[in-house]
């Protein structure tokens, strides 16, 4: 196994958590850090580079890492080129990461109707001038990118985008074989994963989409070959998944099936979803507000586990750590590990139609209408 290397930054093996908005915060990345005994790389939930450059109090919070974390990665999201680049800039100037990544592969509404994230690098000028500010800005930092295929199956951009992501300087690419479209529904085309890899040799290709177990993740880089993975959904309710990855890219040669994985039982499930909420209330500043803020994860930690429908809404409207930790005390914690629990979980729908700014595909070049006010003053998507 070849090793991932993203500027000065060894990353190894070769596996990065994905930027998913209020998922990814400090907690959940301290927990799939722990398993992994520190090896992979961490990417912060998206941030938006106006809000950054702004100083808002929520995003200034958002990018906090543990002293713990190295290298210290954070993803932003923009439109304009200027305020990308004095994000860059600020990151870089003040030592407030190691590593930025630029997103390009939101497909939520909010963020395509500004002509941000998946919508993007349809304009191709647009996203050179993007990646032009953010790499001359970022100084010794190097920059990556994460997109989609494209729009559509009318509109794919993938392999234009790569292109000129090596041109500009950008240090690796992640690509999720889906369209905007799709959203999280159907496949993963881990084939245009291949294609992207052929197209541009000569920087990082890391691959994403359907990666629900360790030896997905095996399977993606030898029939794509990629340089390295990325796992978003996969990871939901099990950060311990991270454990499983290391072991089984640090078992060089071993075939599907030869590492043994985790399969925690219920009660081992339970003491990481108290820690997991007790992490949050520490890092919010409130018990109550970090219990709340851990409610979306309950479904993602029991799923597959016996517990009743009743135990499931008790649990998803705890406001306190006692609370929580008298329901799962209540709970047959030895309850092994649940058949099939291991596959998708998370959003699996699909989208016919992309929300994109008025005229957006009239001209993959013209870049008119696209400024400052398109940027989001809030983080997350």
């Amino acid at each position: 196994m070849s090793l991932l290397q993203i500027g000065p930054h060894t990353v190894q093996p070769p596996v990065v958590l994905a930027p998913m908005a209020g998922i990814t915060n400090a907690p959940f990345r301290t927990l799939c850090r722990e398993f992994s005994g520190g090896k992979g790389l961490f990417v912060s939930e998206m941030i938006t580079t106006r809000a950054l450059v702004e100083r808002n109090e929520k995003t200034m919070q958002l990018i906090h890492f543990d002293e713990t974390e190295k290298p210290r990665s954070i993803q932003l999201y923009g439109v304009d080129p200027d305020t990308v680049g004095k994000a860059a800039r600020m990151i870089a100037e003040e030592n407030l990461a190691d590593h930025i990544d630029l997103n390009f592969g939101c497909p939520v509404p909010k963020v395509t109707r500004k002509g941000g994230g998946s919508a993007l690098p349809y304009k191709r000028n647009l996203l050179r001038s993007i990646l032009r500010e953010a790499v001359a800005n970022a100084g010794a930092l190097p920059v990556t990118m994460k997109m989609r295929k494209g729009i559509d199956d009318d509109h794919i951009t993938y392999l234009d985008a790569g292109r000129i992501a090596a041109e500009e300087g950008i240090t690796a690419i992640a690509l999720h074989g889906r369209t905007a479209a799709q959203h999280y529904g159907g496949t993963a085309d881990w084939d245009a994963i291949a294609r992207l890899k052929e197209h541009v040799p000569e920087i990082p290709v890391l691959g994403n989409g359907d990666i629900w177990s360790a030896d997905d993740a095996r399977r993606m880089m030898r029939e794509t070959g990629c340089d390295g993975v990325v796992v978003g959904r996969g990871c939901l309710g099990r950060p311990w998944l991270f454990g499983d990855l290391v072991a089984a890219f640090e078992g060089t040669g071993l075939q599907a099936g030869d590492v043994a994985f985790a399969q925690p039982t219920l009660k081992e499930v339970a003491a990481v979803m108290l820690r997991h909420a007790t992490l949050l209330g520490e890092w919010i500043g409130d018990e109550a507000r970090g219990v709340i803020d851990f409610r979306k994860h309950v479904a993602w930690y029991t799923k597959g586990f016996s517990i009743g429908s009743e135990m499931r809404r008790s649990l998803a409207v705890t406001s306190s750590l006692d609370e929580l930790d008298a329901l799962l005390s209540e709970l047959d914690l030895d309850q092994p590990w649940p058949v099939g629990a291991d596959g998708p979980r998370g959003r699996t729908s699909g989208r016919n139609r992309v929300v994109l700014p008025d005229g957006w595909l009239d001209d993959p070049y013209d870049c008119a209408g696209v400024d400052a006010d398109a940027e989001l003053d809030t983080s997350g998507g």
